[in-house]
């Protein structure tokens, strides 16, 4: 039998044509990929900020990929136990995390003994949202500006109630950041949530406070509360006629929050990337980019890289936060 030379030259060239071809071809599951509702744990109750701007992803999201997305509100613990759940979930693109900075980089610190490793058991996706603090009196204060309020607290050291959400929150941390960066000193306040919080400075129970500003906007429009910056590297969509505090007062202060997708780890690659890839589409449309402003929050979207290194970012910056505040770990 003659064996045709040609034909033999070519083979390895077809091959190689051939596997090119196969490695451009996601694996059957990613294609199929999702052929079911998805569950999406948010870990704190119903009408918390991160509830409400995960809904608006949510229901964007079930959109562009033809499922829809459940949100499954698993509170508690400072939202330890949401993160446990989706920790402990089938890796199989079915459960996927709507997180935000308390729950991802606080609570965890605050705890000395973790069933799971939330940098090793989660994978971030992409952040979808960051919500800014902003700094806010009762009217009735003698401070018009943040360098006024810095000056009025070192005039007089321990002096003023400065509100927070609790112990150990974002607001809480935020306020001790403030304080380091300001070297001033006041007395805190911890209240049962952030609108128990706002409420105390509303009534001058307290003097101040530095908390998310979707909390705040209405009292801000109303007259009740006097904002005196927020706390982002640019200013807000909402308050675009108040000045950051690092531009007016804390060069380079920042003190933010933020929203963000994780899923379990070891859920598939083309999974995860298919699920950037539809976050992504989502953020850049405009009425969910609307919605999320009314929300509270600055519609953003990242890679998951640059995610990741924001989680390990902020989580060294509010350790120094949590050791100025003498906070006990349990």
């Amino acid at each position: 039998m003659k064996i045709d030379r040609r034909v033999m030259q070519r083979t390895p060239l077809l091959l190689v044509t051939l596997a090119s071809a196969l490695a451009l071809v996601p694996p059957a599951g990613a294609q199929s990929w999702p052929q079911r509702p998805i569950r999406m744990i948010v870990p704190q109750g119903a009408g918390a900020s991160n509830d409400t701007l995960s809904r608006v992803l949510a229901v964007k999201l079930g959109e562009v990929l033809g499922q829809q997305i459940v949100v499954d509100n698993r509170p508690g613990a400072g939202g330890l136990i949401g993160l446990e759940i989706a920790a402990r979930a089938v890796p199989d693109g079915y459960t996927i995390l709507g997180t935000a900075t308390a729950t991802q980089v606080i609570a965890p610190q605050l705890q000395k003994k973790l069933s799971f490793d939330p940098f090793k058991d989660l994978t971030p996706v992409s952040l979808f949202g960051v919500t800014q603090n902003v700094v806010v009196v009762h009217p009735s204060l003698p401070a018009k500006s943040a360098k006024e309020l810095i000056a009025l607290l070192k005039a007089s050291p321990g002096k003023y109630n400065m509100a927070s959400a609790g112990a150990g929150s974002q607001s809480h941390l935020a306020g001790v950041q403030f304080m380091l960066a300001s070297g001033t000193d006041a007395v805190h306040v911890p209240y049962k949530g952030g609108g128990a919080s706002v409420a105390a400075t509303v009534s001058n129970e307290a003097q101040f406070t530095i908390t998310p500003l979707a909390a705040t906007l209405t009292f801000i429009r109303s007259g009740q509360l006097r904002a005196l910056g927020t706390a982002g590297v640019k200013r807000s969509a909402q308050l675009p006629d108040s000045p950051t505090l690092g531009e007016s007062a804390l060069p380079g202060f920042q003190s933010t929050g933020w929203v963000g997708v994780l899923v379990p780890r070891g859920t598939p690659r083309p999974i995860t990337e298919r699920l950037h890839a539809a976050i992504v589409q989502v953020m850049k449309q405009l009425d969910t980019q609307e919605q999320m402003v009314r929300a509270g929050a600055d519609p953003v979207w990242s890679t998951p890289e640059e995610f990741a290194k924001l989680i390990r970012e902020e989580w060294d910056r509010f350790k120094l936060a949590i050791t100025a505040a003498k906070l006990a770990i349990e």
